[in-house]
């Protein structure tokens, strides 16, 4: 009996990953400052050895491959943090541990976070060198007086022409926009969304500002500061905005918050979505393992001295792994995938022993928020800012 036998009788799904695909996230957590409105794992420290964090990830990238051999390596992404902040050498040894481990796929997309500072826009060569193809800055505003506000280090002028050197060094280049901005105004937004396309990005993240707990907006807003929010239906203007502009400019959504040219989408992002699996590295990360007995949910240790010494002393930063159930996996595809233009795919979806309750199901096509075409379920343009009410009218 082979192990793809093996593995089959023990997950009657177990290929279903091949449907989005592999990938590896690595996440460097450090950055040089924090911005108030950031609630990822992120840390800001003066020094960091990078060969002993680089050793970490080798032993890392090792464990995993052991655990998934013979799979083609479709992505990885430097996230974080800051990776922009990594030595071009530590990026080069991650890519290469990586390479020892999985195939490459022929058309791998490799993609770096990266601010628009000039210190960091200095190393953008050494990483093309290194292998990164795609590297996604942190632009957020086109502003200098919003940037200030956001805590970001840059200026407007800082990110023209990180931008430029991006599009010399890099066969693909992002950015991200954060919009619902204090005393913004949909005016100012559609001005600013135009400009940014004029710069010939092919990929475009558009996030509307959100006040987390736990973070120096969020403490700032408990104490009624940050004056001039957007309301609920200004916000959602500009979401609307925000398609119409995109569309017209050749970049129209392909997922909630995510605008590109065709061709030009996060591969990366898509094996989330679609519902791969992918490795992850790095303090704080989340993985999605699909092994012999099942799929498994990783996290690894959050404090960056904390993985780092778990990865020395015992071999692995993981601090949790937890077997998914078919019904933890349905949920799962069915909150993914419908942030997907091009939908859920209903076979798939019905083979984890889910059900669409058709009762709903009739009712939300009736009001116009969801279709079926042909195998696919998919929110239309009018149910995509109400995704989590048809979530959870789908979700039985």
């Amino acid at each position: 009996m082979t192990a793809a036998t093996i593995t089959a009788q023990l997950d009657p799904i177990a290929q279903d990953w091949r449907a989005g695909g592999f990938a590896l996230y690595v996440h460097w957590p450090f950055c040089a400052s924090k911005c108030p409105y950031c609630d990822f794992n992120s840390h800001v420290s003066a020094t960091v050895d990078q060969g002993r964090w680089l050793a970490a990830y080798r032993k890392e990238l090792a464990r995993l491959g052991q655990e998934l051999p013979g799979r083609v390596l479709n992505s990885i992404f430097f996230g974080g943090g800051t990776p922009s902040l990594m030595a071009p050498e530590t990026v080069a040894g991650v890519i290469e541990a990586a390479r020892a481990e999985w195939p490459f796929a022929n058309d791998i997309e490799i993609t770096l976070e990266a601010n628009p500072t000039s210190v960091e826009m200095g190393r953008f060569r050494a990483y093309a060198d290194a292998g990164v193809n795609r590297v996604s800055m942190g632009v957020q505003a086109l502003n200098d007086d919003d940037l200030r506000r956001l805590g970001r280090m840059h200026s407007v002028a800082e990110a023209r022409a990180a931008f430029d050197i991006a599009r010399d060094c890099f066969a693909r280049v992002s950015f991200d926009l954060i919009y619902a901005r204090q005393d913004q105004d949909r005016a100012h937004w559609r001005r600013e969304l135009t400009e940014a396309l004029g710069m010939a990005v092919d990929h475009l993240s558009a996030y509307q500002l959100t006040i987390e707990p736990g973070t120096a907006f969020g403490a700032r807003h408990a104490k009624g500061g940050l004056k001039g929010l957007p309301d609920d239906d200004l916000s959602a203007d500009m979401y609307q905005d925000t398609q119409e502009i995109c569309a017209a400019a050749g970049m129209p959504t392909y997922e909630i918050s995510n605008h590109a040219r065709p061709g030009a989408e996060s591969l990366h992002n898509l094996i989330y979505w679609r519902q791969g699996d992918w490795a992850a590295v790095g303090p704080g990360a989340h993985g999605r393992l699909t092994l012999a007995n099942g799929r498994w949910a990783t996290e690894a240790h959050r404090a960056p001295g904390a993985w780092l010494e778990a990865v020395e002393a015992r071999g692995t930063g993981d601090s949790l792994r937890e077997c998914l159930s078919l019904s933890d996996r349905a949920v799962e595809y069915l909150l993914m995938s419908l942030r997907l233009t091009e939908g859920l795919e209903v076979p798939r979806y019905l083979a984890h022993g889910a059900k669409l309750p058709q009762g709903k199901l009739a009712d939300l096509i009736g009001l116009g928020l969801v279709e079926q075409r042909g195998d696919r379920l998919a929110a239309t343009a009018a149910g995509r800012p109400v995704l989590n009410g048809i979530l959870r009218e789908l979700a039985e």
